[in-house]
Formats: structure tokens, C-alpha cells, sequence
């Protein structure tokens, strides 16, 4: 029930509080009257009246039965008699000193009583508040918002109406009847910001904030005691959206090691698949050669066949080795290999493989790496396959060996147009591709993505390099100068020697 003058319901109830003292107070001016009782002795009493005013009405009501009696002393046994006039100076000290007493009684009295039932409230509070927590620890974990959600808030505290908004879905989820319009207001309360109270219709909205984003807003009514317990309500709240939050991101991240496994597993299972048919198809298309009495159109065929399965072949090796680096499966065989040579090699078969493109091998400096050499071919090779695939006929292939003290890397750069800055730190995920590449070759997203796996395995890594004052795509392999080129070497130790 709305209650439109609380102060004037307030003085209501104190003044009926009040009547069963004024009564006693009466009785005790009626018998006190009739003995002759003398001035001490009644302020005694009357004082007596106003503890026990004190000990079951509020401050108002006791104040209220405190003057009632300063008065029926004053009229009834001062001199002079049926007069609120005061003929002795210390009469009127003594009334003085009564009134003054028995309103510090009063208080006392009230601010003991006060005490106490704040105490019990907060202790009450506190019992609830515990069952709340452990109702709520047993819930599920999701979904966040929902009837389960509101369920032990309404029960434990019985409250009228409770009420939770979800940002993300902007939906509002209810439970009760509201009489003050909750619902609307914590949805208000979210879209502005600010948290509402009105402890007349016993109403409050606390916003949920989690990692210090605001994710929704909780509203409560019939809620006893805002101040003490809207406050704890709202952090167990946002502690249970918390706590969702975290499982759910929990789950998503155990779902997608699952899925990154199955997909290894079935890479693995398709190049299995397709090696045993692929080498019968490489020996066939050998063996036709071979046997001789080919027309030239035949022969061509043949070695088109060849070349065509040799590359698939390829490809499905790739595969393979990517299946094992998914699950971690590869040991790779480190050993000292020549970085130039890897490189020459690289070049002369993309050139070969795209003779439309203008490969070339610039500022090339012969450097030993601590490489797995088949895996560095397959990284490396990778970066001037998507040079070429993701260019036009008569562009520009440049790879440079670079050498520094502490690393050595391989620079690849292609002409032609940049990757747009929305993709570029997409390009090395699983399976991307980029929006502006798709109509032009077809791919699978996994080069760039083997690629710097590869680097990683070699303790280095791969990186996109920001388009600068040229045109183009560049991408940088670079890997750690192992010890025995920069300290032990001595084909370095020689060069040193001579400079």
C-alpha cells in the first residue's frame, strides 16, 4: 500500500502509542492525589511511567507521556494547586529537573531499544542473506537470466516483485506483481545509468556490472530495509552473473579445443586417405612414359597427369604435418641447414610452377639456421605460394634473406594491392580467408595459419608487415641465430679474421 503522508502516519501511531502511558500517568495522579502524596514521591512514580513508556513505544510516544506527566505534577501537587503557575523558585528547578530526566530517559531508553532491534534486524538480515548465497551457489550455472535466477531473491526476502533487464538480449525477466511499475523502472535505471531507491513503496534497481561493464540491471520490491540489504543483494547478484559469464566463456573455449581436434583428426584421416591412391596415380603416369610409343600429345598428358598428382601429393603431405602440429605430435628434426640454399631452391620452383611472376632473391646473405629442413620448405614455401596465388600475371616476387645479431629472418613482398586493415589481424586464423580474395583463387585458410605454426615450432614467428611508403603484400619469417653461427662458426670466425 502507497502511503502518501508517512510523517503524518508516523505521528498517528506515536500518539496512539502514547495513550496507554497518559492513562497510567492518570492513575497514578488519581492515587497519589488521594493519599496526599508528596512531591518526591510522585516524581518517582511519574518517572517509572515514562521508562516503561520507553521500554514498548518509540521516542515520540514516551516524549509525549513525559510532558503529560510534567504537567500533572505541576497542576496537581505544586504549589499552587490547580494552577500551572510555580510559587517557589526551587519548585520550579525540581519540575525542571524532572522534565529534563525523564527526557533523557526517554532517549537513552529508545536509542537502547533501537539498538537492539537494529541488531536483531541486521542479524536476521545476514541469516537471509547466507540462505540466499547458498541457494544460489547450487543453481546451475546457465542460463544467467531467468525465473531460476529470480527465484531465491523473491522467496528468501518475500518480496512483491523482483525483476532482472539483460543487456544483451535487452529483454526484461519478471517475477511477481508489481504495484509501483518495477519493470519499467530497471529498465529505465539501465538505460541511464544510475541506480534508483524510494523507500516509501520500499523500492530499489542496482545495476550488475561485471569485468566493469554494465550487463544489466536488477530491480526489488517490497524490500524491507533498503540500506541495509539492497547493497548485498545486488553483489550477490552480479557474483552469480560473474560466475555465469566465466562458465560460459569456460564452455565456448573446451567446445572449440574439441572442434580444433576433431578437424585435425579429420585432416589426418583424409591424407591418409588420399596418399596410397595418389602414389598409384604418380607410378601409372611414370610407367606410361616410360614405356615408350607415345604420341607427343600423350606424352604431354602424361607428364600433366604426373604433375598434377605430384602437386595434390603435395598438398596432402601438407595436411598431414598439420593434423600432427595440431596435436602436438611432431618432433621436429633440428639440424644446421643452409637458409640460401632453402631459399634458391624455393624460388626456382615457384618460378617454374608461375612463370607469369617476377621472382627474384635480393640482398641474400648465407647464414645457418637450427631448422627441421622439411618443415622450413613447407613455411617458407608457403609464403611465395600466397605471393603468387594472390597476385596478377607480371607482378613483382621479392624474397630477402636478412641477418642481425640476435635473429635471422626471410622477407617476402609481392606487388599489387595491400590487406585492408579490417583483415589484418585475421589473416593467420584457421580457415580465414579475406573477403577481397575469395572470387580471385580458391584456398583453404590454413597457409598462413601452418606457416606460423611452423615459425613458432622454430622458436620464432611470423609476421604481417604494416604497408609502409610501398605497394604491396610483405610477410616476415624470422627465427632465433643459433649459437654455433654467432659464436663457434668458423667459416664466421674466418670472415671476422679477414676484415
Amino acid at each position: 500500500m502507497i502511503r502518501k503522508t508517512p510523517k503524518r502516519g508516523r505521528i498517528l501511531r506515536s500518539a496512539l502509542l502514547s495513550l496507554p502511558g497518559i492513562a497510567l500517568s492518570g492513575l497514578v495522579t488519581l492515587i497519589c492525589y488521594s493519599f496526599h502524596l508528596g512531591f518526591v514521591t510522585v516524581s518517582f512514580l511519574y518517572l517509572i511511567v515514562v521508562v516503561l513508556q520507553s521500554l514498548f513505544g518509540n521516542f515520540l510516544s514516551s516524549t509525549i507521556v513525559s510532558v503529560v506527566s510534567f504537567l500533572f505534577l505541576d497542576y496537581f501537587f505544586v504549589p499552587p494547586l490547580f494552577s500551572f503557575r510555580v510559587s517557589d523558585a526551587s519548585d520550579t528547578v525540581a519540575l525542571i529537573s524532572f522534565l529534563i530526566a525523564s527526557l533523557v530517559v526517554t532517549k537513552l531508553t529508545s536509542q537502547a531499544r533501537q539498538s537492539a532491534a537494529s541488531e536483531e534486524r541486521q542479524r536476521r538480515q545476514m541469516t537471509h542473506l547466507y540462505e540466499l548465497a547458498r541457494q544460489l551457489l547450487v543453481l546451475e550455472p546457465c542460463p544467467i537470466f531467468d525465473a531460476e535466477f529470480l527465484k531465491p531473491f523473491r522467496s528468501e526476502f518475500d518480496l512483491r516483485a523482483v525483476c532482472v533487464f539483460e543487456a544483451e538480449t535487452a529483454k526484461l525477466h519478471t517475477m511477481g506483481e508489481s504495484l509501483t511499475q518495477l519493470f519499467e523502472t530497471t529498465r529505465d535505471a539501465y538505460i541511464s545509468g544510475r541506480e534508483f531507491n524510494d523507500d516509501s513503496h520500499q523500492v530499489a534497481v542496482r545495476l550488475l556490472r561485471v569485468g566493469g561493464r554494465t550487463v544489466g540491471a536488477i530491480g526489488f520490491e517490497g524490500l524491507g530495509d533498503l540500506e541495509l540489504t539492497a547493497g548485498p543483494l545486488s553483489a550477490l547478484a552480479t557474483i552469480l552473473v560473474e560466475r555465469c559469464y566465466t562458465f560460459d566463456q569456460a564452455t565456448r573455449a573446451t567446445a572449440a579445443t574439441e572442434t580444433e581436434i576433431f578437424r585435425g583428426a579429420v585432416l589426418d584421416a583424409l591424407a591418409h586417405e588420399f596418399k596410397t591412391p595418389l602414389a598409384t596415380i604418380l607410378t601409372a603416369a611414370s610407367g606410361l612414359r616410360e614405356l615408350g610409343h607415345l604420341r607427343l600429345d600423350q606424352v604431354e598428358l602424361a607428364k600433366l597427369v604426373e604433375s598434377e598428382a605430384s602437386q595434390l601429393s603435395q598438398l596432402t603431405s601438407r595436411l598431414l604435418r598439420l593434423a600432427r602440429l595440431e596435436r602436438e605430435e611432431v618432433r621436429p628434426n633440428m639440424e644446421f641447414t643452409e637458409l640460401l640454399e632453402v631459399m634458391e631452391s624455393l624460388v626456382e620452383q615457384y618460378s617454374e610452377r608461375w612463370p607469369d611472376r617476377k621472382f627474384s632473391l635480393s640482398n641474400a646473405a648465407r647464414v645457418e639456421v637450427m631448422a627441421d629442413r622439411e618443415l622450413l620448405r613447407l613455411g617458407l614455401g608457403q609464403l611465395l605460394e600466397n605471393a603468387c596465388k594472390y597476385s596478377q600475371p607480371d607482378a613483382e616476387i621479392t624474397a630477402r634473406v636478412e641477418a642481425t645479431d640476435k635473429e635471422i629472418a626471410v622477407r617476402v613482398w609481392n606487388s599489387g594491392s595491400s590487406i585492408p586493415a579490417t583483415e589484418r589481424a585475421r589473416v593467420f586464423e584457421r580457415f580465414y580467408r579475406g573477403m577481397e580474395v575469395r572470387g580471385i583463387t580458391a584456398g583453404s585458410g590454413l597457409g598462413l595459419y601452418v606457416a606460423r605454426k611452423i615459425a613458432m615450432v622454430h622458436g620464432g614467428k611470423l609476421d604481417l608487415e604494416q604497408p609502409g611508403g610501398e605497394r604491396g603484400t610483405a610477410f616476415r619469417f624470422s627465427m632465433a641465430r643459433p649459437e654455433r653461427e654467432s659464436n663457434h662458426d668458423p667459416k664466421i670466425q674466418c670472415a671476422s679474421r679477414r676484415r
